[in-house]
């Protein structure tokens, strides 16, 4: 699992930085992205399904959310 620090961040930078690293990811990998720009939760999930990844869900011990390459 790669894991993205994006703490501190605002949008749009989040999703900007997940974006280039989706490419580094071989499929079928979990990213994990901290973010703690309340934005995040909602601009990660539609990237995901724009993009064609899959949002697997938010981390329930911090701020953070983890997406699936799928392709």
């Amino acid at each position: 699992m790669k894991v993205l620090d994006a703490r501190g961040k605002r949008c749009p930078l989040p999703v900007i930085m997940l974006a280039r690293l989706v490419p580094e990811v071989e499929v079928g990998s979990v990213v994990r992205v901290l973010a703690d720009d309340p934005a995040a939760a909602v601009d990660i999930p539609a990237w995901c399904r724009l993009r064609g990844q899959e949002f697997v869900g938010a981390v329930e011990d911090g701020p953070g959310y983890d997406v699936r390459r799928v392709r």
